[in-house]
């Protein structure tokens, strides 16, 4: 860190914080993901605003001899990381074995420090972290769909007596390229239905829509009153 810090420093690493964090809050608002641009901007402004005070302070702990008070401000910094790191916990969420919201907490701590690189005056790291984010979260979204990617769907079938068995439809479903994470089943006598209840993974196809395929054929199996499919992608 510079040992003078003025006024047109300051401001030159307040637009570069905003201007970064305006950049990666607009991908994520754009695509209606959590944390999005007024979010990583507040973040990215925070970590910057802390580091360009610690600056400050590090010039007034010199006493009149030049030598620096031994202090230390970088407790400053660290607790802004460690405070994030809340914020991030509390965006990252489990649902049915599923972890979801693991990019949202990493685009916060990303941002918090692309504040830090400006508030500290590290211009050109800041520049790169910003730009590696942005290719991250921008041009890899669109790669992505060309990859092979897991997927995680839950199946539920309710049949009637004369309906396929729990046996018969896993070897169904397996059959069509699925695999059994979790299976149960319960059964309503007095309304004679069984609902058997599937949690499935499989591999995302370009050629095909694995799950609708899926659901066609048990929908015209005899005694299968009615098939369900909730389909949730893996972060």
């Amino acid at each position: 860190m510079p040992q003078t810090l003025t006024t047109a420093d300051i401001a030159l690493r307040l637009v570069l914080t905003v201007a970064a964090s305006f950049l990666i809050g607009f991908n994520r608002s754009a695509h209606e993901h959590p944390a999005g641009l007024r979010t990583t901007l507040l973040v990215c402004v925070a970590a910057s605003v802390a580091m360009i005070q610690t600056n400050i302070l590090l010039i007034s702990t010199q006493n009149q001899e030049g030598h620096t008070i031994t202090m230390d401000l970088m407790r400053l910094p660290l607790g802004i990381l460690t405070g994030v790191g809340f914020i991030g916990g509390g965006a990252i969420l489990r649902r049915d074995g599923l972890v979801q919201g693991v990019t949202t907490a990493a685009t916060l701590w990303l941002v918090t420090v692309i504040g830090l690189c400006f508030g500290g005056g590290q211009y050109g790291l800041g520049i790169a972290a910003t730009l590696i984010g942005f290719v991250t979260l921008w041009a890899l979204k669109w790669a992505e769909p060309l990859l092979l990617r897991s997927r995680h769907g839950t199946l539920v079938v309710e049949t009637s007596p004369e309906g396929p068995d729990e046996a018969a439809i896993e070897a169904l479903v397996q059959a069509a390229g699925f695999a059994i994470d979790v299976r149960g089943i319960s059964k309503e006598v007095e309304l004679r239905k069984t609902k058997c209840k599937l949690r499935l993974h499989y591999l995302l196809s370009r050629e095909r829509d694995k799950p609708r395929e899926l659901l066609e054929e048990l929908s015209h199996l005899p005694g299968v009153a009615c098939v369900e499919w909730d389909d949730t992608i893996l972060p």
